[in-house]
């Protein structure tokens, strides 16, 4: 039976890696974008503005799952008052203008998932934090709180809902990497401040595999680290890097530096705060991560070999 998944920030790094994912293994499935711009509404995409609180809501009915990984990227652009505002306003009203709507509709979806991110820890310094552990300090750490409260119409209603607190997403087509990538072929890349604070990470495939088993699985509702299990330190993530890449690591950027061109508050929140996440979720469901650590992951990313999960994975 052909089922349907309705998606916001379809078009960002995690939005086009799943899709290539279910168009290539799932064909029985349809796509249908959330898209901000009414000339590109049809069959296959939906019209909303989260700024107006404002969606087609008919569109919505009988869809098997909604996701939301819309939001207004965090960097590298320097955080001014404007910015933060819109970092945070367009995860939170997204978010809850889709649980809103989910929630008065006749036939409504089997499950909301939506993305958070690890910042709602805040900086854990050496301490090993779960799902079960408090929201930190911080603008990151308020913004994820909320962005997750945000959900709440929707589980209220009886739906489904899995909020997902991404760590870093290691990728080819961009993101983090994408933006290290450069300097570190240049020999220029190393450790941010101290180099000690932990980073949780994961790869693309796997948080693939994570999204679509939320899909499907019962089991997962709440909140859910998606992150591999092996977080390791900003001087080690940068060692790594480099050495994946045949270069060197020896030019840090110390915390001075950093605040200096971001400013103090982005640059301690986006580069020299750091969480060492568990993911005892999906530990618990015994989710099976194809690239758990970091080395192999690299060595696949910059040897173009990062593969897909295959269907009987997702």
């Amino acid at each position: 039976m052909t089922w349907s998944i309705a998606v916001g920030g379809a078009s960002g790094l995690v939005g086009r890696a799943l899709q290539s994912h279910v168009s290539e293994s799932h064909p029985d499935v349809r796509w249908i974008r959330l898209v901000r711009d009414r000339s590109q509404t049809g069959p296959d995409a939906i019209s909303w503005s989260p700024q107006s609180s404002e969606i087609d809501r008919d569109a919505l009915e009988g869809v098997h799952a909604v996701i939301n990984l819309a939001g207004e990227p965090i960097g590298p652009a320097r955080w001014s008052a404007e910015r933060m505002r819109r970092i945070r306003e367009s995860r939170i009203r997204g978010t809850e203008l889709l649980a809103r709507t989910i929630a008065t509709l006749d036939r409504p979806p089997n499950v909301f998932i939506h993305a958070s991110a690890v910042g709602f820890y805040g900086d854990t310094g050496d301490a090993v934090v779960d799902e079960g552990s408090p929201c930190g300090e911080g603008f990151l750490a308020t913004v994820c709180k909320d962005w997750e409260q945000a959900s709440n119409a929707a589980e209220r209603a009886g739906v489904r809902v899995v909020r997902l607190r991404l760590g870093h997403v290691l990728s080819a087509d961009g993101g983090l990497l994408g933006a290290m990538e450069t300097p570190f072929k240049l020999g220029l890349g190393g450790r941010f401040g101290s180099g000690r604070q932990f980073w949780s990470w994961i790869a693309m495939p796997d948080l693939v595999g994570i999204i679509l088993e939320a899909v499907h699985d019962e089991k997962m509702r709440g909140v859910i680290n998606a992150v591999t299990p092996h977080p390791v330190r900003n001087r080690d993530f940068a060692k790594r890097y480099a050495s994946a890449l045949g270069r060197p690591a020896v030019l840090p950027a110390p915390a001075p530096a950093l605040k200096l061109v971001f400013g103090s508050l982005q640059a301690r929140e986006m580069l020299l705060f750091g969480q060492r996440v568990r993911p005892r979720v999906l530990q618990e469901l015994g989710f099976d991560f194809r690239y758990p650590e970091l080395d192999e992951t690299l060595l696949a990313i910059v040897g173009g070999g990062l593969q897909p999960r295959g269907m009987q994975e997702a």
